[in-house]
């Protein structure tokens, strides 16, 4: 049986993500609904993608009974409330990342997913890249000794791009391109939390972050440089460093398709899609569908590859980097 998806907005993300699942197989997944605050939106949106039903509102997106699951693809401050509609009327829901606005909102979405029983991930998609996998598997083995260091950055020139550069829409480089290197860091050390977190970098005029550079101390004299800008385009590359070698994720670190191993190139290409993508590699983002299949599957509130934990931590990071460079949202003054 498929699992029955729900969209909720009908953005540049969404698009993509609604592309993404037709590459799988539509025996296991299918579009049912799409919802926007305009139904002219909600309607065109549907038409494109061949979705049966279309909503003028999240409210009756929330009340529709053959929706297993709800992809959220709004602006980051309306996470919390559009995943709360959503979690409180049981639907299962993926809320692309940041997962919210801080650390406050993180812990209330978590505890509304306990409280009524049902599955919440952070669409991190970069976690479920079969190069993720195999960077996992290859640490596991012991392939690169012991890690002793973790460099990763990720760099777009979008500071001209309205909602990234506004703060009262969760504008910022380092809730929307720094969770990437932070989160890569965080995976390859399994979780840990930091010893210490040292941020800087400058900001724009309109108050949010344009260029941050967070170094994370971990036990052992562990090291993690997670560099991100929305002012200037950077390698956006990632890089283990262990006592017998390193593993390189070249270029895209968000969304590889490349890899190197101890100086050995591996590739993992993409599939093909039937319409044009807003972003590159988007394809991908059918990696972090097929992961909620398989907890929904298996009856799994929370993905074991991007657990809550590691969304509690990301948050908790990004939150301390923000506030040593002065970033301060209306969400932090409630």
């Amino acid at each position: 049986m498929a699992t029955r998806w729900g969209i909720c907005s009908t953005g540049k993300i969404s698009h993509d993500f609604s592309v993404a699942l037709r590459t799988l197989n539509p025996e296991h997944h299918k579009i049912v609904a799409v919802a926007a605050r305009d139904l002219q939106n909600a309607e065109e949106f549907a038409k494109k993608h061949n979705i049966p039903r279309a909503y003028g509102s999240y409210e009756e997106l929330a009340k529709d009974q053959d929706i297993d699951v709800v992809y959220i693809g709004t602006i980051h401050t309306r996470h919390l409330s559009t995943g709360k509609l959503f979690i409180e009327s049981k639907k299962n829901v993926l809320i692309e990342k940041p997962l919210a606005m801080n650390s406050r909102e993180v812990q209330e979405l978590i505890t509304a997913a306990r409280d009524n029983n049902v599955f919440l991930m952070e669409a991190v998609w970069s976690r479920f890249f079969p190069i993720y996998h195999e960077v996992r598997r290859l640490l596991s083995q012991g392939e690169v000794g012991d890690v002793q260091m973790v460099r990763a950055e990720f760099g777009l020139p979008v500071g001209h791009v309205h909602r990234m550069a506004d703060r009262k829409l969760g504008g910022g480089g380092l809730v929307d391109l720094g969770i990437y290197p932070l989160q890569f860091a965080f995976m390859v050390f399994n979780g840990e939390k930091p010893e210490s977190i040292e941020a800087t970098g400058h900001c724009l005029d309109t108050g949010v972050d344009g260029t941050a550079v967070v170094v994370l101390k971990f036990s052992g004299n562990r090291l993690a440089v997670c560099t991100c800008s929305m002012t200037m385009e950077l390698i956006s590359d990632a890089v283990i460093i262990g006592t017998k070698g390193t593993i390189k994720l070249p270029h895209h670190m968000w969304c590889p398709t490349d890899l190197e191993v101890n100086g050995k190139k591996l590739q993992f290409p993409l599939p093909e899609t039937d319409m044009p993508l807003n972003y590159v590699h988007s394809s991908g983002l059918r990696y972090e569908a097929e992961e909620v299949r398989r907890c929904l599957l298996e009856g799994l509130k929370e993905s074991p590859e991007m657990p809550w934990a590691h969304s509690t931590l990301l948050t908790e990071t990004t939150d301390e980097a923000r506030r040593q460079l002065g970033v301060i949202y209306d969400q932090d003054k409630q």
